[in-house]
C-alpha cells in the first residue's frame, strides 16, 4: 500500500497528479521521491489574445484578463487549478510551481482597446489566477496593464489576496478619483493556522486586513470577498471577516461557497485529509448536502451558493452582518464607461 504523501511547506498540493486530459496515468509507487523543495518556474509567453470574455450570469462582468497562468499562492481550492490540464500539466503542484507570464499583455491590451470597433466595458483582473502573485513584485506585467487601462481611462475591476497591490497606489488612486476602480481583497478566515496550509503563499489575514485599511486611506473603494466559505472549516469565520473588513473601510462584501471542479475534488479531499483527518468525512458530506447530494455542482445560479438548509443559513448569516455592518448599503460598486477615451498617439487630425 502506498503512504500518504507529506505535506510540502508553502505549498497547497502535495503531488502532480496527471490532468484529465492524459491518456495514461502512472501511479505512485511506494518510495516514490517526490521534491520537498520545488522550485517555482516561471516562463515568459507570448500571448495571441489578452481580453477573455464569458456570458455566465453568476459573475458580475463579461470580460476579464488574467496576467499570469498559474499561481504561487498555491490556494489547494483554485477552481483554476483544471485550467493547468489544458496545457499538459497537472493541476496539482504544477499549477503553484510552473507559471506562465503573459510578458506582451500590455502592447496586446493597447491594440485591442485602440480598435475603433472596440466598445468599453468592466475588465475583471484576478477572475482565474491572481494578478499580484509573488511573480509580480519583478515582472510587473499587472502594472503595465493597469497603466494602458489609466491611459485609455478605462474601468477596471482587481481582486486579489495579494497586498503587492499597494505598490501600484499611485495609479489606482487617480483612477479611483475618476470612478473607474473597484478592488476586492479575498478573506476567507482571519484564522492564520488555517490559512498557512489553505493559502500557503498568499498574504497573511491580518496583512490582507491591512492591505483594506490601506487602500481605504487613498479613498479607493473597496470590498472583501468572504471566500471559498468551507463547511466546519471556516464557515464559523465569515462574521468576523466581514467585521474586520468594514472596520478597514470595505464598502462592498460578497461569498462563495468553495468549489470543487475536475481535479480539484481529488486535490481538496486529499489536503483534508493530511491537515484536518477528523474533520474529513463531516466536511466532504456537508459539501454533498449543499451540492444536490454531489461534490460539485457546474450549473448557474447555484454553484456559488448552493442549495439545501445550511446553504440558506450561510445567507441569512450574511445578509444580517452586512445590515449591521453597512455593507453594500446605497449604490457602491459602480465604475464608469463614458470616460473612456483613445490618446492621441501623435498622428494628429485630417481635419
Amino acid at each position: 500500500m502506498v503512504k500518504p504523501l507529506a505535506t510540502i511547506k508553502g505549498r497547497g498540493a502535495a503531488d502532480n497528479p496527471a490532468g484529465r486530459f492524459e491518456k495514461l496515468e502512472r501511479d505512485r509507487d511506494e518510495g516514490e521521491h517526490v521534491d520537498s523543495r520545488p522550485e517555482t518556474v516561471i516562463t515568459l509567453q507570448q500571448a495571441r489574445s489578452i481580453i477573455s470574455r464569458n456570458e455566465s450570469p453568476d459573475l458580475p462582468f463579461s470580460r476579464s484578463i488574467n496576467p499570469y497562468q498559474g499561481c504561487e499562492h498555491g490556494c489547494i481550492y483554485c477552481y483554476a487549478r483544471p485550467s493547468h490540464a489544458y496545457l499538459g500539466l497537472s493541476p496539482g503542484l504544477d499549477f503553484e510551481t510552473r507559471i506562465l507570464a503573459k510578458e506582451n499583455a500590455a502592447a496586446l491590451l493597447r491594440e485591442e482597446l485602440s480598435r475603433p470597433t472596440y466598445r468599453c466595458e468592466l475588465i475583471s483582473l484576478g477572475a482565474n489566477t491572481d494578478p499580484y502573485q509573488p511573480a509580480e513584485r519583478k515582472l510587473r506585467i499587472t502594472r503595465s496593464i493597469l497603466e494602458v487601462l489609466w491611459e485609455f481611462r478605462h474601468p477596471v475591476g482587481i481582486v486579489t489576496k495579494g497586498s503587492l497591490i499597494e505598490r501600484d497606489l499611485d495609479l489606482l488612486e487617480p483612477m479611483a478619483s475618476e470612478g473607474l476602480l473597484q478592488v476586492f481583497v479575498s478573506i476567507g478566515t482571519l484564522d492564520g493556522g488555517i490559512a498557512r496550509t489553505l493559502e500557503p503563499r498568499a498574504a497573511a489575514p491580518y496583512r490582507r486586513v491591512e492591505t483594506l485599511r490601506r487602500l481605504a486611506a487613498c479613498d479607493v473603494p473597496c470590498g472583501v470577498f468572504v471566500a471559498p466559505i468551507i463547511p466546519f472549516l471556516n464557515d464559523k469565520d465569515m462574521e468576523a471577516v466581514l467585521e474586520a473588513a468594514a472596520g478597514a473601510g470595505a464598502r462592498t462584501a460578497s461569498f462563495t461557497l468553495v468549489r470543487l471542479p475536475w481535479e480539484v475534488k481529488d486535490l481538496f479531499k486529499g489536503w483534508l485529509e493530511q491537515h484536518y483527518p477528523l474533520k474529513a468525512a463531516h466536511i466532504m458530506a456537508r459539501i454533498r448536502d449543499m451540492r444536490g447530494g454531489r461534490e460539485n455542482d457546474p450549473e448557474f445560479g447555484s454553484r456559488m451558493r448552493g442549495e439545501g438548509k445550511f446553504a440558506e443559513l450561510l445567507r441569512g448569516r450574511f445578509d444580517v452582518a452586512c445590515r449591521r455592518l453597512g455593507l453594500n448599503a446605497g449604490r457602491c460598486g459602480s465604475v464608469e464607461t463614458g470616460k473612456f477615451r483613445r490618446p492621441d498617439r501623435g498622428q494628429g487630425s485630417l481635419f
